[in-house]
């Protein structure tokens, strides 16, 4: 049935209203139809749109509801998914006045289009709709009713046409006391020959050759995913017309005919649609058809859920190493992991992003990776920085590598995809943005574990072998050139080789990089695996829910805290994660008597062992503060003045973060500057309890390393609530379910399936009574990545890795 493959957004306002007060309820409402709606990737809901919703309470006439409703609507939420959806909720009382609703709705399927035509030929209008039995229509030309049979029908035929059928006409559908109206029309009068075209027509010779007309416009249409799309559109003239085809306003090169066909059609081919049609003399443009693309078309109008793999879990690790100590420093890696990041946490991953590592971090971040690995999870490995590849081995270079590094002093991917096919996983994805040309200092042929034949591993490699890899600096953000491509496509419900290969077809489109960088894809994956496959919601085994407890426990942040002076002045210690292992320290001052004039809360004395700049340290804004990832919305309040200070490389913290802060101030009756200092710590925040920098037992780079979880300390499963309980609030990387004594990582609560990577200030609602978010959002826009925007005269900013 048509009807129920269209938009939420074609019904009517008062249907919506109506539906949303059905659904502002707790038992069985808008948050049920969110839970519900996530089987679908595209269309489910964010954390942070879950709470807009939320706080639509908060006005009078908000509605979290109508809300949610607008929300499936922007991603073209068809109706029949949502009859579908509160079927499954089983709310009664809205699937029967739904299925009322659209069955008594009009809705126009065909609207009128303007024509253009010579004196006597024959001009048909035509106006259809759907709803219920007895649709009546009745034709206007202007603000004048036309009588007679042709103006009660669904077309309304202008023949022989004359001068005094030119103008504009619109079509009144109604059922009852029920209506719509139809587009206006217009049509116009043409003098096919001895005379210029009229408007649209375009003549390089007047007068001198018949004129060209469009006699057949192009139509708008609905369909769905799978189907074939046709469009026709036909003119007259002299010389023969020749036709080319518009999407969005941009040429489709390949569509030449009078007929523009695609079969199998998704939702990229939604939007507008255009043809010019042309001669030597003359040019005319049809008027726009718009597109409509559904879900897949249903059978008997009942949706069917198709048979998809299911992960037990989704696990990533990104590294990006910039900083190197003996070797050319990149610039792209910290925004290429910040991207990526964000988009698998989307998609349900449980992200580690780290940066800079040594050869020690690099190992223990691995060994701790397949830790979280089991049967049937999904483990993913991003790696941006410099590396090599000998005798089909690929090599990691970590930060330390020396001038003359050989596999002795990296880390073998395929050495780690032996481990991870020892935990059974579902799906074993290495996405390399890296160097792959030969290392001529090394000789050494290693060999890693024999790979068992689990068809399911897929290598996307930045480059080919025996190539570099390239970024692009910029002014501001740089990014590398896979994950410039990657990020457009990462998130499409397809299998992962298809959304790979799909990538390698944009990066081959690039000029730039034509001859010097191209994709290249390896995979035995057998079964449609995607990104976007459900997690399998199952009951853990004990030791599974307690490594992922402990990795969760080694994401959390400090407590927000508040420090009362001598003085007076009341200072509030904020934070927030950028990465796993970077982080911004925040200080505000909340409170302080009148008679002091001016103050500051800034840090100082921090421990050797991390990365701070002290010349970027207490700084007024983020940028200053030397972080680009992370912006400021809006502080708590205008008084409310903040300094910034970005600490890096917590891995490397072997005690507590123990710091100084340091208030300066001035009385209205003084003129020196007075100082209080307090010293603060604050436990060992997000994943400095990894202690990383500790050796291992196991070896992931050696050929002949061997892995045990013996040598792993994993606490009693009884001590769940008790672990937790002392970590204090977790970020919002990293949550923990307390039901089921399980951990999810992606963020928010148990009934939003995703979260953007929204690094969050740990504040307490008792004391600001709004707190405002720090938001990562700085990124390189998808529209900036094509041709134009890669240059070969900024061959200076384009550099391999």
């Amino acid at each position: 049935m048509e009807e129920w493959k269209r938009s939420i957004g074609t019904l009517s306002d008062e249907i919506l209203i109506k539906l949303a007060k059905m659904l502002d309820n707790s038992t069985c409402g808008w948050r049920q139809l969110a839970n519900a709606v996530s089987e679908q990737p595209k269309i489910r809901c964010s954390e942070r749109e879950l709470t807009s919703c939320s706080l639509q309470v908060l006005s009078a006439a908000g509605s979290p509801a109508r809300t949610m409703l607008t929300l499936l609507a922007e991603r073209s939420c068809s109706l029949d998914f949502l009859l579908h959806c509160l079927r499954k909720m089983e709310h009664q009382e809205a699937v029967q006045f739904l299925t009322t609703a659209v069955a008594e709705q009009i809705q126009i399927t065909v609207q009128p289009q303007s024509q253009e035509a010579a004196p006597g030929s024959n001009v048909v209008l035509t106006c259809r709709a759907s709803g219920p039995p007895g649709l009546g229509y009745q034709w206007f030309k202007g603000k004048q009713e036309i009588l007679g049979e042709s103006g009660n029908s669904s077309e309304l035929v202008l023949c022989p046409l004359s001068p005094t059928h030119q103008g504009h006409y619109i079509c009144r559908i109604s059922h009852g006391e029920k209506f719509v109206f139809s587009k206006w029309a217009q049509v116009r009068l043409i003098i096919s020959a001895g005379s210029s075209s009229f408007c649209c027509s375009s003549s390089l010779f007047p007068g001198s050759v018949s004129g060209l007309h469009i006699i057949q416009r192009p139509q708008s249409q609905a369909t769905s995913e799978g189907d074939t799309l046709v469009l026709e559109c036909t003119a007259e003239g002299n010389p023969p017309a020749q036709y080319e085809w518009y999407h969005n306003k941009v040429p489709m090169p390949q569509q030449k005919t009078s007929s523009l066909r695609i079969p199998c059609v998704t939702t990229a081919h939604r939007g507008e649609y255009t043809c010019k049609v042309f001669n030597l003399y003359h040019e005319v443009w049809s008027s726009t058809a718009t597109v409509t693309i559904g879900p897949s078309s249903v059978t008997d109008a009942s949706w069917v859920e198709v048979d998809r793999g299911l992960a037990t879990d989704k696990v990533a690790l990104l590294i990006g190493n910039m900083n190197y100590i003996y070797h050319t420093q990149l610039c792209a890696p910290i925004s290429d992991v910040h991207e990526l990041t964000n988009l698998l946490r989307q998609l349900d991953f449980k992200v580690v992003s780290l940066l800079d590592l040594n050869w020690q971090e690099m190992h223990s971040a691995v060994t701790e990776f397949l830790l979280l690995l089991d049967k049937g999870v999904y483990g993913l490995l991003y790696f941006a920085g410099h590396g090599y590849e000998n005798y089909g081995n690929s090599f990691m270079v970590p930060i330390d590598a020396p001038v003359s590094y050989t596999s002795e002093h990296c880390l073998c991917v395929q050495n780690i995809l032996t481990k991870m096919q020892e935990k059974k996983t579902g799906l074993n994805v290495f996405l390399l943005d890296m160097c792959r040309k030969r290392n001529p200092h090394d000789d050494v042929i290693v060999q890693p574990g024999l790979l068992k034949v689990t068809a399911n591993i897929v290598f996307g490699y930045a480059t080919c072998v025996d190539a570099e890899a390239y970024e692009v600096k910029r002014e501001d953000v740089s990014n590398g050139i896979f994950i410039s491509f990657l990020k457009r496509r990462v998130c499409e419900d397809e299998k992962v080789t298809v959304m790979l290969d799909r990538v390698a077809e944009d990066m081959g489109r690039c000029v730039i990089t034509r001859g010097r960088q191209a994709l290249e894809l390896r995979s035995n994956l057998s079964e449609r695996r995607s990104l976007t496959d459900r997690i399998q919601v199952s009951q853990c085994s004990a030791s599974s829910s307690a490594r992922n407890l402990q990795w969760a426990i080694a994401h959390v942040l400090p407590e927000s805290r508040y420090l009362q002076f001598d003085c007076g002045v009341k200072v509030q210690l904020g934070f927030a994660a950028e990465f796993s292992n970077v982080m911004v320290i925040y200080t505000r001052i909340l409170d302080k008597p009148d008679e002091i004039v001016s103050c500051s809360a800034q840090l100082t004395d921090f421990p050797e062992d991390v990365d701070i700049d002290l010349k970027k340290s207490n700084q007024e804004s983020l940028l200053e503060a030397g972080c680009l990832l992370l912006i400021k919305e809006e502080l708590p309040s205008p008084e409310a003045h903040s300094l910034y200070t970005h600490i890096r490389s917590l891995q490397r913290l072997k005690r507590e973060l123990t710091f100084t802060i340091c208030l300066h101030y001035t009385y209205s009756n003084m003129d020196e500057e007075v100082q209080e200092r307090q010293q603060v710590t604050v436990g060992k925040p997000l994943v400095s309890k990894l202690n990383l920098h500790e050796p291992r037992a196991a070896h992931v780079s050696s050929a002949s390393s061997s892995f045990s979880l013996d040598s792993f300390n994993v606490p009693g499963c009884s001590s769940f609530g008790e672990d937790l309980s002392l970590t204090g609030t977790a970020s919002n990387t990293w949550s923990h379910h307390a039901q089921s004594a399980s951990v999810s990582f992606t963020g928010g609560s148990p009934t939003s399936p995703r979260s953007a990577n929204v690094p969050e200030e740990t504040d307490s609602p008792e004391i600001l009574d709004n707190p405002r978010p720090l938001v990562a959002s700085k990124s390189l826009p998808h529209s900036k990545v094509n041709d134009s925007n890669y240059k070969f005269s900024d061959m200076y900013n384009f550099h391999s890795y």
